[in-house]
């Protein structure tokens, strides 16, 4: 697969989204906050049909709430808020009823998850999994027919041997196995939008590499816009038409993946690309590393969230940075690498 975007594509900034009527998914403003402590501030984004967009940073930079946000997964005691539009329904999905949400959820918005192990119910067989959810969306009309689409889909992930994989439960498949059942149930009910959240950390290279082609062949056979989530720049390099990077709750810098790899902005992005490049090693062999460490819930600063770790602040980064760059490529700083626009 190639490093660089397919077919450039028109993005929304985080601070600038239109809502297009091809725009699979809208999200404006989200802020997510526990009590008066903000956790996601300010993140707007849209991803059109069959578009592939990667949202990348550090454990702590708010990536998965941002995904679970989008399904109404947050954990109790989290307050969502802005908008969150998804192509055929009319409504904000952050005000809908859980009633609304589970009809959604597996039918028009599905996610794979990192762990297929916490995911699957271990006392369920395979096949009956993948079956249920179309049984619970009435995608089709009966267990025998939904059955045998089970074992089809099993097929379509490419699982040796559909039919035992079927009979099987969790515990009797490997990870990679596991991982592509995921995908199957996600993919069940032809949703229009797939989230998948580092679906291919716990698995060895070959494998992942096999999951990934086959995340990007399905989505693209079916149309299915996709978000995917992960710190790995690589995976986003070979999966990805446009990424969005984020730290501290906020997007920092959004664009084509080519775009901002090569050419990064945000003195963030910089030293994730310098962090991920093994021409940069030291003379013991170390790669480059961001000095400092991802502050915890409520501790960024005010102003630059990223300004307490970046060699570039000054003074002026105790004040918020406004969005500047185009539509299809932005970034938040006031000091940006490269120059002033």
């Amino acid at each position: 697969m190639s490093t660089a975007a397919d077919t450039p594509l028109e993005a929304s900034t985080p601070q600038a989204t239109t809502r297009g009527v091809s725009d699979v998914l809208t999200v404006t403003d989200l802020g997510i906050s526990v009590g008066p402590v903000p956790l996601v501030q300010d993140v707007s984004f849209g991803i059109g049909a069959g578009e592939r967009v990667g949202l990348i940073g550090e454990s702590g930079s708010g990536k998965s709430l941002t995904a679970l946000s989008l399904l109404g997964l947050l954990p109790e005691g989290l307050r969502a808020t802005g908008s969150v539009h998804l192509a055929g329904v009319a409504d904000n999905l952050l005000g809908l009823r859980e009633r609304r949400l589970a009809e959604i959820r597996g039918s028009l918005i599905s996610m794979v998850f990192q762990e297929p192990m916490t995911a699957l119910n271990p006392v369920m067989r395979v096949g009956d999994q993948v079956a249920e959810v179309m049984l619970l969306h009435r995608t089709q009309p009966s267990r025998a027919r939904a059955a045998a689409a089970a074992v089809e889909l099993l097929e379509r992930v490419r699982l040796p041997d559909p039919a035992s994989i079927a009979r099987a439960y969790p515990h009797q498949l490997s990870g990679g196995q596991r991982q592509r059942v995921m995908l199957a149930i996600a993919l069940a009910n032809d949703p229009a939008l797939l989230i998948c959240d580092e679906p291919t950390t716990a698995l060895d290279v070959t494998v992942q590499a096999q999951m990934l082609d086959l995340i990007v062949e399905l989505t693209a056979e079916r149309g299915t816009a996709l978000l995917f989530i992960t710190h790995d720049l690589a995976v986003v390099a070979s999966v990805c038409q446009r990424v969005l990077v984020m730290y501290g709750g906020r997007v920092v810098e959004a664009g084509d993946v080519y775009d901002v790899f090569t050419a990064p902005r945000h003195p963030y992005t910089q030293g994730l690309v310098a962090a991920s490049d093994l021409s940069l090693v030291d003379d013991r062999g170390r790669l480059r590393t961001i000095p400092g460490v991802v502050p915890g819930a409520g501790e960024f600063p005010d102003g630059c969230v990223f300004r307490t770790r970046c060699p570039r602040a000054t003074a002026e980064c105790e004040r918020t940075p406004a969005w500047s760059g185009s539509p299809a490529r932005g970034f938040a700083c006031w000091h940006p690498v490269g120059g002033d626009q």
